[in-house]
C-alpha cells in the first residue's frame, strides 16, 4: 500500500462514532434509547412488556390484539455536560539525519487547549409510531426512530485534535411491523428495520515539524441498510412478560475523503477521493422486560438489555484504503426498574432507575466516544386529557463515572514518517439531563 493511501488512516478509526442532532447520553456508547416520553419517565423499564404504538420500537408484539388504532410521538431534549482533559498526551514526530534518513522519534507534549468542556453537543431526539388493527388479533404498524446518533465537537486547538475534531452520526430507523395475538395470553410480532446512516468526521493531521500548521481531513458517507426485530409477550391478569431481539445491522457507507494542508514530504497526500467506502456493525439487542400489578393503582416495571457490542470489532475500509481498523468494543448490558402509579383515573406518576455498563474498554477509549458506566435517575407522568388523548412527560438525570481517554493512534502508519500519538486523557464531571415530551392517541 502506498504512503498516499496510508495517510488518511488516523481519522477513519472512528468513522461510525458520529451523529447529527442527538447526543451520546441515554444508553451506552452511541446508542440512544430515547424513543418514548412514557419510557423516559420510568428509566426505560418495562418497555418491551408494555402495549400500544409507544412500545413498538422495543417489541413488535406490543401492538398484537389492539382494538383501536394508536399513535405516539415524542421529542427528547438532551443536554450533556463534562470535561475531556489532557493527562500527558504526547506526539512522536520523526527525526532525520543530514542525509534525510529517519534516525529516531522525538516525543513532545501534544500542546493545545488541555481542557475541552462539553464536547458532546446538545440535541433533540424525535420519535414516533402508529399502529392499526386489521382484525381483532392482527395489527400492523410502523415506528420511526433515531437509535444510533450523536455529535462531538472539539475546538480546533484542542489537545484531542489529532484523534477527534468534529464527529457526527445520524441514523433514521423505519420499522414496519406486524403483531399477532395467537391466544388470549400469547402475542408475537416481527419487523424489518430499514436504517439510513449519514456520517461526517474530521480531525487535524500533524505535519512533520511542530512549527508548521496542522493539516486537515474530512470523511463523509451515507447508506441504507436492513435489520430485523422479533418479539413475544405473555399476558395474564397480574403480569406481562416481553422478550424481543433486535438484530445487528451491517452498515455500508459510501462517500468522500478530503485531505488538505499537508506540506513538505507529506504534500503528495493532499487529495480529494470520491467513492471511499466503510462498513461496520451496530450491535444486536436481547431485551427481557416485565410489568407486574402491585395494587389496583401500582404497576412495577423491570427490564434488562444485553447488547452484543462485540459486533463492533472493526471498521472495514474499501478502496483505495483497503484495510480494517480495530475498535474492540465489548458486550455490555443495562438493567432498569421503575413503577407507574395512578394518582387519579386521569393522572399517572412514574419513576425509575437504570444502571448501564459501557462497551468501551480501558486502553482503547478515544475522545470521539468519551463513554463511561452510568446511572440514570428518572421521573415523569401522564395525563389523560380525553378518553382518546394522553400527554406524557419524562425527565432523566444521567451520572457518568470518571474514566480514561487512552487510545493510542498513529498518523501515516506503515510509512517512513509514521507519527505515533500516545493519548492520555480523562473524562471528568460528566452528566446529562434529558427532558421528553410526547403524546398518545387512539382512533
Amino acid at each position: 500500500m502506498s504512503f498516499r493511501t496510508k495517510a488518511p488512516l488516523l481519522a477513519v478509526t472512528a468513522l461510525v462514532s458520529a451523529f447529527g442532532f442527538e447526543s451520546a447520553a441515554s444508553a451506552n456508547a452511541f446508542y440512544l434509547q430515547s424513543q418514548s416520553a412514557r419510557g423516559t419517565g420510568r428509566a426505560f423499564s418495562g418497555e418491551a412488556a408494555d402495549t400500544g404504538a409507544a412500545s413498538l420500537w422495543w417489541n413488535p408484539a406490543a401492538i398484537a390484539g389492539i382494538r383501536d388504532g394508536s399513535a405516539a410521538i415524542a421529542a427528547t431534549v438532551i443536554r450533556p455536560k463534562g470535561d475531556v482533559v489532557d493527562n500527558g498526551t504526547v506526539i512522536g514526530r520523526p527525526t532525520f539525519s543530514a542525509t534525510g534518513v529517519r534516525n529516531g522519534t522525538n516525543f513532545t507534549p501534544v500542546g493545545g487547549n488541555g481542557v475541552s468542556s462539553d464536547p458532546i453537543n446538545n440535541g433533540v431526539v424525535p420519535s414516533g409510531a402508529i399502529a392499526y388493527p386489521l382484525t381483532d388479533r392482527i395489527a400492523i404498524g410502523v415506528a420511526v426512530t433515531s437509535p444510533f446518533s450523536f455529535t462531538t465537537n472539539y475546538e480546533a486547538n484542542s489537545w484531542a485534535r489529532y484523534t477527534a475534531d468534529k464527529t457526527r452520526l445520524r441514523t433514521i430507523d423505519i420499522q414496519p411491523s406486524i403483531g399477532i395475538a395467537v391466544t388470549d395470553w400469547l402475542r408475537v410480532g416481527g419487523a424489518l428495520n430499514i436504517e439510513y446512516t449519514d456520517a461526517i468526521l474530521n480531525n487535524a493531521l500533524p505535519n512533520l515539524s511542530a512549527a508548521q500548521p496542522d493539516g486537515f481531513q474530512e470523511l463523509k458517507g451515507d447508506g441504507w441498510d436492513l435489520g430485523w426485530t422479533a418479539g413475544v409477550q405473555l399476558h395474564n391478569d397480574f403480569a406481562t412478560v416481553g422478550v424481543s431481539y433486535k438484530s445487528s445491522i451491517r452498515h455500508k457507507l459510501k462517500g468522500s475523503l478530503d485531505i488538505s494542508g499537508l506540506v513538505g514530504p507529506l504534500a503528495s497526500s493532499n487529495a480529494s477521493i470520491d467513492g471511499a467506502t466503510a462498513s461496520f456493525n451496530t450491535p444486536g439487542q436481547v431485551i427481557v422486560a416485565g410489568r407486574f400489578r402491585g395494587t389496583d393503582k401500582l404497576t412495577l416495571n423491570a427490564q434488562v438489555v444485553a447488547y452484543n457490542w462485540s459486533k463492533f470489532d472493526t471498521i472495514d475500509l474499501g478502496a483505495p484504503l483497503n484495510t480494517a481498523i480495530p475498535e474492540n468494543y465489548r458486550d455490555s448490558w443495562s438493567l432498569a426498574g421503575g413503577f407507574d402509579y395512578d394518582v387519579t383515573p386521569k393522572a399517572t406518576l412514574r419513576a425509575g432507575i437504570q444502571r448501564a455498563k459501557t462497551p468501551t474498554q480501558d486502553g482503547l477509549r478515544d475522545a470521539r466516544v468519551p463513554d463511561a458506566n452510568r446511572w440514570t435517575y428518572a421521573a415523569g407522568g401522564s395525563y389523560q386529557l380525553t378518553p382518546r388523548m394522553a400527554f406524557d412527560l419524562g425527565a432523566n438525570y444521567i451520572d457518568f463515572s470518571d474514566t480514561t481517554i487512552d487510545r493510542a493512534t498513529a498518523a501515516y502508519a506503515g510509512t517512513a514518517v509514521v507519527t505515533p500519538i500516545r493519548t492520555q486523557g480523562l473524562l471528568q464531571n460528566a452528566h446529562a439531563i434529558e427532558v421528553s415530551l410526547g403524546g398518545r392517541l387512539t382512533f
